[in-house]
């Protein structure tokens, strides 16, 4: 077996002791407490919704492929995010962070690194030992171990935690960031589909208007309708034009808005969903208790990791006070001629320890641990103001969600009034009974009513898609970053590759 000089193992000994003090040095960080959840225990009651007998869907355990019934939205949503470029610069942002962690988690462990160096000088003769001008040389190589710090007070180890957090931070954005992409793109459809269905109720509408201009015409040139009755179709016939042309406007509007979201170039393989049944997403989604956003918001996850990489900055300021102990050693051959460098005998080995303790700093390490300090309690106030916001937005949703199908029920019932109340009006026009005036405002009421059925209609479904998008739905609670995080605190040498 080969062995080493007594020196050379002792200079090994304490290398492998030095790694081990810093693996296991404490930490002055202080200890982690989440902020009380400045919210109500509980939502506003809302009553259930009439004639749901099905029980509701938890948002928590609720995906988006589940979530999303028609089949042609949820290739659209696929689509989106495969393609979408704002999704893609957040991911991308997710791994400069996943880089960062790794760069700063490779200084908790030492650094090994093959070396090479040599010198050759000429030394004077007033400065050479023999009185004669001498030309030297020195050739080394050997493994080195670079300046390595013993972690004693947790300063890099509250580094790499701070890294590891902010990486943790950025893939829950990315996270909220895919959820938000799937609720743009449902919004955007169902945009597109009422759009559709205005679209095709205002042409009809037209086509009726433009007949009964026709007929107004034949009846004034047997002089049996005024030139105000003909005025008065003609003005019908307009409204419903320009109507026309408004809703054609937002028909590609909304289209295009789909087609940036999905990164679609032709849109007619996927036609709207036609909202005459309740088709598109899951009607009844349960809200649980507030305190669940807490576990299934991604923003909210994201702000709490930023909270803990500003409470490991602390325990790195705090470290600052303290000594630092950095180690760096070579293992190797030396010589005078580099072609004896490797010979027998040539054996060298070098350690140096060093140690650092800050005597007078001007006072920057207390200004860095104020400023640690002071950043902790910003990340705290975000923390609590991320938490009201959602909080906020989850009930604006649930009472959207629940005045909405209560209005579109009172909407359908006026539609289908007025409607009733347009075929009278024609009849009793058409037998003289009524005035030509009050069968146009029933024309004007009935186009009004039928498009506002529609579009609360599509509000109801954006306000579902809302609501889910609130409550955290879209992957199941306990997926992405804290449970590579969870791993990662309990190994150090763990995490992302």
């Amino acid at each position: 077996m080969k062995t080493f000089p007594h020196g050379s193992r002792r200079g090994l000994r304490l290398a492998v002791c030095g790694a081990s003090l810093a693996l296991a040095g404490c930490s002055l960080a202080p200890i982690h407490e989440r902020p009380a959840a400045p919210i109500p225990a509980q939502w506003e009651a809302a009553p259930p919704a009439a004639g749901s007998a099905a029980p509701a869907s938890s948002a928590a355990v609720l995906d988006w492929q589940t979530f999303v019934t028609d089949k042609d939205l949820r290739e659209l949503i696929d689509l989106a995010l495969a393609n979408n470029r704002d999704l893609r610069q957040t991911l991308l942002d997710v791994e400069a962070a996943r880089a960062m962690y790794r760069v700063q988690r490779a200084d908790r462990l030492p650094g090994l690194e093959v070396r090479g160096d040599g010198t050759r000088q000429r030394v004077p003769d007033d400065l050479a030992g023999t009185g004669e001008a001498q030309i030297q040389s020195r050739y080394q190589a050997g493994v080195g171990l670079a300046a390595f710090e013993l972690d004693l007070f947790g300063r890099v180890r509250n580094l790499s935690e701070a890294a590891l957090e902010e990486y943790l931070a950025t893939e829950e954005a990315a996270l909220g960031t895919r959820i938000s992409l799937v609720a743009e793109v449902i919004h955007a459809y169902l945009a597109r589909d009422g759009a559709q269905r205005r679209y095709r109720l205002t042409e009809q509408t037209l086509q009726s208007r433009e007949a009964s201009l026709r007929l107004t015409a034949l009846r004034r040139s047997a002089g049996t309708a005024t030139a105000l009755d003909h005025q008065e179709a003609l003005g019908l016939a307009e409204q419903a034009r320009a109507e026309l042309e408004r809703i054609t406007r937002e028909l590609r509007q909304a289209g295009n808005a789909l087609v940036l979201l999905t990164g679609v170039e032709d849109l007619r393989p996927y036609p709207a969903a036609q909202l005459a049944a309740d088709t598109v997403l899951v009607q009844d989604i349960a809200a649980g208790t507030p305190s669940g956003l807490l576990a299934q918001r991604p923003d909210i996850r994201a702000a709490e990791h930023r909270l803990r990489a500003r409470n490991a900055s602390i325990g790195a300021a705090r470290a600052a006070f303290f000594p630092r102990i950095s180690l760096t050693g070579l293992f190797g051959s030396a010589s005078a001629e580099l072609s004896d460098l490797f010979e027998g005998g040539q054996r060298a080995w070098s350690f140096a320890p060093q140690i650092t303790l800050p005597l007078f700093d001007g006072g920057r390490n207390r200004a860095n641990l104020d400023l640690a300090t002071l950043r902790k309690d910003i990340a705290v106030a975000a923390y609590e103001q991320t938490v009201q916001a959602a909080f906020r937005e989850v009930a604006d949703a649930l009472a959207a969600t629940d005045t909405l199908r209560r209005e579109e029920a009172a909407r359908r019932a006026l539609a289908n009034s007025s409607r009733e109340a347009l075929r009278l009006s024609e009849a009793r026009w058409r037998a003289g009974v009524d005035s030509h005036l009050r069968y146009l405002d029933a024309q004007r009421n009935a186009l009004a009513n039928e498009l506002s059925f529609i579009e609360v209609g599509t509000q109801r479904q954006v306000a579902l898609a809302t609501l889910f998008k609130t409550l955290g739905g879209g992957w199941p609670a306990g997926d992405a970053g804290h449970t590579l995080g969870e791993h990662a605190r309990q190994d150090p040498g763990a995490g992302p590759d």
